[in-house]
């Protein structure tokens, strides 16, 4: 049996991780094209960016409350009742993109109040602009993948993602650098190119569903279907419990950045390469996690427990050795990682100096990974708020806080934070989940 999880648990996975992969190329993508053409505005995509991660990720937070739901309802083989609840989804996910869309237009307003330099808010605003016009691409997008991810179904999302990402980086290097006859937009091109990959890859999805035969048994429940209060009711009961899980989490990282900001645009600009190399390693190991959610939420319709507990285990093992394989090159190559990005060699000192908290912090964040997922799995979400509260606001900031500014040690203070908030919220979340498993009958 054991084997068997490992061998299930790959073939779900990689699918997954392959197209995170393609996610991760595209983040390194922006960030390398834009640092070439400006450190300026590489420190002005840094604190964009991290402030739309944060909606994003707890945006994509809200869409995996489809996964479990899905996951069970397939288990069943309630195939009909799988199309209903995903049209529901993505009416929840539309009205979820109307509410955070207004709040990051009111942070928008109020850019300037945040201490960061005067000299990077000229780059920031229409970058932001239009960042924010494709927030709403984002979450139907993730409506589409948490149901196709749910029924197994990984590689689509994959393709998707991985053609979406090649548009994006072809739309970079044409309106970034001005190429054959574009205009020469710089990071406003860069967005533009998000931008329209982001729709395409929606059109994707729709054309996918809508026009193939895959899809008919879960087209029918889809049309037949309405908007309901039960379904309804319980994807906002999953869902925003997760949004706010993974938001605490991200805040932490966004709102460390905007500390970042107040010590200058090197530090800036050396925290958004870093955030690139952290986003390779968060965004394999969080889809390999998506496998174990989908595998746990299969066997939890099924109501086999032993099952369940041999996922989590597995998933974590699997983890564990992604940690290795990426950590032992990303020490190697501390040195030279920043100037890949940069020519400016404060900043790459600066990369090299920050490797080191970082790598201290990825067995903390793959064990919260995976028993983040394992939850998610039996659907038991709520506590995750209260322990990610913790970990990150009541731990993680204020020791960052303390760390760079209290004790002078700057940007790698506020890194040095990070361990202790991650393996906090991944110790929390392993002891619910094994307290639930054995529990539940």
């Amino acid at each position: 049996m054991r084997h068997s999880n490992y061998r299930a648990l790959l073939w779900l996975g990689i699918p997954i991780v392959i197209g995170q992969i393609g996610v991760i190329i595209l983040g390194f993508a922006d960030t390398l094209m834009i640092g070439h053409h400006s450190t300026h505005e590489l420190a002005a995509a840094s604190f964009v960016n991290n402030m739309f991660n944060l909606a994003i990720i707890f945006s994509t937070g809200f869409s995996y409350g489809l996964t479990p739901i899905v996951g069970s309802l397939f288990g069943q083989n309630r195939c009909e009742e799988v199309g209903r609840t995903l049209k529901n989804s993505l009416a929840a996910n539309t009205l979820l993109a109307a509410i955070v869309c207004l709040v990051m237009a009111v942070l928008y307003w109020n850019i300037d109040k945040l201490g960061q330099p005067e000299e990077l808010l000229p780059a920031m605003r229409p970058y932001y602009l239009v960042l924010l016009a494709s927030l709403p691409f984002v979450l139907w997008f993730n409506g589409f993948k948490q149901f196709t991810d749910g029924i197994t179904d990984t590689r689509i999302s994959m393709w998707i993602l991985l053609g979406g990402n090649v548009l994006n980086i072809i739309g970079n290097y044409l309106l970034i650098y001005g190429k054959a006859g574009f205009p020469e937009l710089g990071l406003l091109g860069a967005g533009i190119a998000t931008l329209a990959s982001r729709i395409l890859m929606v059109i994707a999805y729709v054309i996918l569903f809508f026009c193939t035969s895959r899809y008919d048994v879960f087209r029918k429940g889809f049309a037949k279907g309405r908007l309901n209060r039960s379904d309804f009711g319980l994807l906002n009961k999953l869902g925003w419990p997760i949004a706010g899980q993974m938001g605490m989490e991200t805040a932490s990282f966004s709102l460390s950045a905007i500390m970042v900001g107040w010590l200058g645009s090197t530090a800036l600009a050396s925290y958004q390469i870093m955030i690139a190399v952290s986003q390779v390693c968060f965004m394999m190991y969080y889809g390999m996690g998506s496998a174990v959610s989908v595998r746990i939420s299969y066997f939890f319709g099924q109501k086999d427990l032993e099952h369940v507990r041999h996922t989590a285990r597995s998933g974590f093992h699997i983890i564990l050795a992604m940690i290795v394989l990426t950590g032992i090159p990303i020490f190697l190559l501390r040195h030279y990682i920043g100037g890949w990005f940069t020519n400016d060699e404060a900043v790459s000192l600066m990369v090299a100096q920050l490797i080191i908290p970082f790598l201290l912090y990825q067995f903390g964040d793959g064990l919260q990974i995976n028993f983040a997922n394992a939850l998610r799995g039996i659907a038991d979400v709520r506590p995750m708020m209260l322990f990610s509260f913790i970990a990150y606001f009541l731990i993680s900031l204020p020791a960052g806080y303390l760390f760079g500014f209290v004790c002078g040690w700057g940007a790698i203070g506020i890194w040095a934070a990070f361990p202790f908030g991650l393996t906090s919220a991944g110790i929390m979340y392993y002891l619910r989940f094994r307290y639930k498993t054995k529990s539940i009958r």
